[in-house]
């Protein structure tokens, strides 16, 4: 049997038009933001994940203050992120939202293996491992120059650095850039080393020279983006990466089985908190990346649940 290419709750299939209709009626949605939030912070909280314990840590600490020194005034949220999503009314643009970015971030991690046991702290070193793994054998041989666009409130950041730092026995500079001033500032809080440059700005239009990285990553980053506005980041990480160097895609699998067998109750709450999951389930990323003048396109499956897609500047580039 051929392998479906993306869920039947997603795109145009009437499971996913129903899901949609459901979404769209307002009482109706209120209910399952609420849902959302409350089976995540259960879930979460069951299997050890500090949640509320995290944001009072966040509230009581000084982390508000650096607010003002990292916000680009200037900056225009494009219409596409200011929808409400993951269950905040105002997106990422507020403090909840980045007060609870850290916890929902391990929650994810432990559904992704649902037979096996393990602890939040295991789940979370092993789905930043499978992305690093992927990168030590299929990505660039020599990083010195790392960008990780979306990089919210540091995790992919922080672990990507101390990865190349390791493998490579030297330093590398990484700068983690966001839409998000607020995500932002709590990254500058959890980076206690000060080993990360945090920058406030687009993805599609970051303002960085051409040819200035080795290495940009998209973190969990697309599945939270129309197709319009990924195709205009891939266009800006193009102009901005060396000759030679790679583009890493990491997110949800769409002919993931784990994902396409979620249960109407989670795949609905999902949805209902992600609104551009049928943008993203039916977007071909790898035919884009190519249209825009990436070469040696990969995916490749890292774990039950996410693929990684790999791509290089051709090396004639300018």
């Amino acid at each position: 049997m051929t392998a479906k290419l993306k869920p039947d709750w997603a795109g145009e299939d009437l499971l996913s038009r129903l899901v949609n209709v459901l979404i769209q009626t307002k009482p109706i949605y209120a209910l399952m933001k609420q849902q959302a939030r409350q089976v995540l912070i259960k879930t979460a909280e069951k299997n050890g994940v500090p949640w509320r314990q995290t944001v009072q840590e966040f509230e009581a600490s000084a982390v508000q203050h650096r607010l003002a020194a990292i916000t680009q005034p200037e900056i225009t949220y494009p219409d596409y992120y200011r929808v409400p999503f993951h269950a905040y009314d105002a997106g990422n643009l507020c403090w909840l939202a980045a007060f609870e970015a850290e916890p929902a971030t391990h929650a994810m991690a432990l559904r992704i293996w649902p037979d096996e046991t393990l602890t939040w702290q295991t789940a979370q070193a092993r789905l930043r491992a499978s992305f690093h793994e992927i990168l030590a054998a299929h990505g660039p041989q020599q990083v010195s120059d790392i960008l990780d666009l979306g990089c919210s409130v540091g995790i992919s950041a922080l672990t990507l650095h101390q990865f190349y730092t390791k493998q490579q026995n030297r330093p590398v500079q990484t700068v983690g850039l966001d839409l998000s001033p607020y995500m932002l500032a709590v990254a500058q809080e959890r980076d206690i080393n000060q080993s990360i440059r945090w920058v406030h700005g687009k993805a599609e239009q970051t303002g960085f020279p051409d040819q200035s990285f080795d290495l940009v990553t998209l973190q969990f980053l697309i599945h939270e983006l129309p197709r319009t506005a990924s195709r205009a980041v891939f266009q800006e990480v193009l102009r901005v990466l060396r000759p030679g160097g790679c583009i890493a895609i990491v997110d949800n699998n769409p002919k993931s089985a784990v994902i396409q067998k979620l249960p109407a109750v989670l795949f609905t709450l999902m949805k209902s908190t992600e609104p551009w999951s049928d943008d993203y389930y039916t977007f071909d990323v790898e035919s884009t990346l190519q249209s825009v003048g990436f070469s040696d396109v990969k995916t490749l499956e890292s774990d039950p649940r996410h693929r990684t897609i790999l791509a290089n500047k051709p090396t004639s580039s300018v």
